[in-house]
């Protein structure tokens, strides 16, 4: 398979957005999340993500996958968004091949970004992606983090199973001014990590690692939108306006070590439940990275109550790697995929294998 290349780019470069903060509303119920030590999530296998044709310089394509941040399955790709390089990483599941599909070059002509090259801010920062049916197959959804308002794409890649897949990027302020003014959802700094198909809407997962700012606090929140309207305000923006975040929830994930765990993907797992990553990180603020703790992965029950058990390794240590995406094959309910971010650019993300143990299925 060669190395496929984007047939649109409607990239444009916005300004920066002030906030106009207030406090979140104290009074909303909140999901408590708490750790079963009855479950149990086990990596069994790594697989370090090369790309089968490796480097492109033209391209400024690294030989590697450098940050997985979102995971999703189109046919049989598992698909990985990448919060700091403009490709999109198709994996085989069966024989692990790795393939990349090109996005648009960044503002500096580059499609590597890091603070080690000055760019940083340039990037898309793509935390979230989502297959998402439509009556030509399955398009690939991923959302920009939202955390500058430079992070305010929603990239749209159609025919991802044949050799020409229809890249669109679509800059989309108006949809993440709505999501920010939605402070009961975007609390101080919103971070956008996460993003699950659910009956004709798309459900987004906040992370709250954000500094506390503007009288307010980061949180840990979930919000729906209408697919329908959201692809509509896509195609015209200027015509349609985005759809309003509904069924916003708010979730206090609990700690690790004394460090806050904040979302950082989510799927929905075999009988329509809804599964989640989450991570530790001594963060100062969604823009800046820190040191990791541990990950998480749980399960939401019934929209009331949620529950996690720490990821570990083949040892049963602490699996000490950033999990930033995660599927679970509905064909094997008890197997997940997660994807992690080093947080180094020439350290590989790992696509891993996690046996999933305890009543996973049946838990009250």
């Amino acid at each position: 398979m060669d190395a496929l290349a984007p047939t649109q780019n409607s990239w444009e470069l916005p300004g920066e957005q002030e906030g106009n903060g207030r406090k979140a509303d104290c009074r909303m119920k909140q999901i408590i999340a708490s750790h079963n030590p009855t479950l149990s999530a086990r990596v069994a296998r790594r697989t370090r993500l090369f790309y089968s044709e490796g480097a492109a310089p033209a391209l400024d394509r690294p030989a590697h996958v450098r940050a997985g941040s979102g995971l999703a399955r189109i046919g049989r790709y598992l698909t990985v968004a990448q919060d700091d390089a403009n490709f999109v990483a198709l994996i085989e599941e069966q024989g692990r091949r790795v393939h990349p599909i090109t996005l648009p070059a960044g503002e500096d002509g580059g499609r590597q970004f890091d603070e080690g090259r000055g760019n940083k801010p340039l990037k898309l920062d793509l935390e979230s992606c989502v297959a998402v049916p439509s009556d030509r197959g399955d398009l690939l959804v991923a959302f920009g983090s939202g955390s500058t308002s430079r992070r305010e794409w929603v990239l749209v890649v159609g025919g991802v199973p044949h050799d020409a897949p229809a890249v669109t990027l679509h800059y989309a302020p108006e949809l993440y001014a709505g999501l920010r003014a939605a402070h009961e959802f975007s609390g101080s700094e919103m971070n956008i990590e996460g993003a699950v198909w659910i009956d004709g809407r798309i459900r987004l997962f906040n992370r709250g690692n954000g500094a506390p700012g503007n009288e307010l606090l980061p949180v840990d929140a979930t919000c729906d939108l209408e697919w329908s309207t959201l692809w509509s305000h896509l195609q015209d923006p200027e015509g349609v306006p985005p759809p309003s975040p509904e069924t916003i929830l708010q979730y206090d994930l609990g700690t690790l070590d004394g460090q806050r765990l904040g979302f950082t993907d989510a799927t929905l797992g075999p009988a329509g439940m809804l599964f989640f990553s989450a991570t530790a990180e001594d963060s100062p603020d969604a823009y800046h990275d820190g040191p990791v703790v541990g990950s998480v992965l749980g399960v939401l029950r019934g929209g009331e109550h949620a529950e996690w058990a720490v990821l570990v390794d083949t040892n049963g240590d602490r699996f000490d790697g950033k999990v930033e995406g995660v599927f679970i094959p509905p064909e094997r309910p008890c197997q997940a995929y997660v994807v992690v971010d080093r947080d180094d650019p020439d350290d590989p993300s790992e696509l891993c294998e996690v046996e999933l143990g305890g009543p996973w299925y049946n838990g009250e």
